[in-house]
């Protein structure tokens, strides 16, 4: 009788301390909250864990940046090895952006949960925006694909993300209706990427579990979200985008007057060393 992909010592520590970091929040670097920047390759991850981070999370837009797409473009089976390289690359536990889990219904949710599974990831999420119809889901079908996701990968931490605030719906109350719905299918954590003002928040972290918020310009500092009992925090691409955004001006002072002055912000060779050596 199959009972579901094996699962390694080492992909059962993670999880477990994944889970602990949730619901026993760390004491640094900001108490009682878990800050979980999110990578986009091996190098960024291993620098990540060096300079303090407890967990990390990949971002969807991210690795398609990597590859040269937009956001939605990865497929798949690029995502899945994309989290073997990424959690064979540090020790702390790895969160997956696994968008909508690459289903058209629960059957194949399920296949992609169980997928990610078999790696070494502690956690993944599931999100209620259809990319193939650019809209959000009903809540009912939203909910199903939760629970098929769970029961599918039931040792790893599963977010629901509702994509309301990302796609103009700024209707809190269908927001906190559908992070409800989705705690009662069986979800872990929920977030709801681009809710900002502290009130807001506050309605997100009534739903009674532990909720994720993305670190953007007007959100709260972290230790403001930890006063107002968030669980965690993650950055979604835009350590990436910041990256990128690096180069491109780097790459502009060389292409126009010629200087070099970006090199003031190279990165430290200790860190380099420490990181990838």
């Amino acid at each position: 009788m199959y009972n579901g992909p094996m699962t390694s010592p080492r992909s059962t520590d993670l999880r477990s301390e994944f889970r602990r970091l949730h619901t026993d929040p760390p004491a640094a670097p900001t108490p009682g909250i878990l800050v979980m920047p999110n990578p986009w390759d091996i190098g960024s991850a291993k620098l990540l864990a060096q300079v303090g981070s407890l967990a990390l999370a990949t971002t969807s837009a991210g690795h398609a940046g990597a590859y040269g797409r937009l956001d939605q473009n990865v497929q798949r089976d690029e995502l899945v090895a994309h989290v073997e390289e990424m959690t064979a690359a540090v020790d702390v536990p790895f969160n997956v952006d696994s968008e909508d889990c690459f289903g058209v219904d629960a059957t194949g949710v399920a296949e992609t949960a169980a997928l990610l599974a078999a790696t070494d990831a502690a956690g993944f999420s599931i999100e209620d925006y259809d990319p193939r119809i650019d809209a959000i889901r009903s809540v009912d079908d939203a909910a199903a694909r939760v629970t098929a996701a769970k029961q599918a990968a039931d040792d790893l931490v599963l977010t629901a993300r509702t994509e309301n605030h990302l796609h103009g719906i700024t209707d809190l109350d269908d927001t906190v209706r559908r992070l409800e719905a989705y705690r009662d299918a069986g979800a872990d954590v929920v977030y709801a990427p681009g809710v900002v003002a502290p009130s807001d928040i506050e309605r997100l972290v009534a739903v009674g579990v532990p909720l994720n918020v993305l670190a953007v310009p007007g959100t709260p500092t972290v230790p403001e979200l930890a006063d107002l009992g968030v669980a965690r925090v993650s950055v979604g691409s835009l350590f990436a985008w910041a990256a990128y955004g690096a180069l491109v001006d780097a790459a502009s002072e060389l292409l126009g007057p010629g200087t070099s002055t970006y090199t003031s912000a190279l990165l430290d060779n200790a860190l380099s060393n420490a990181a990838f050596g």
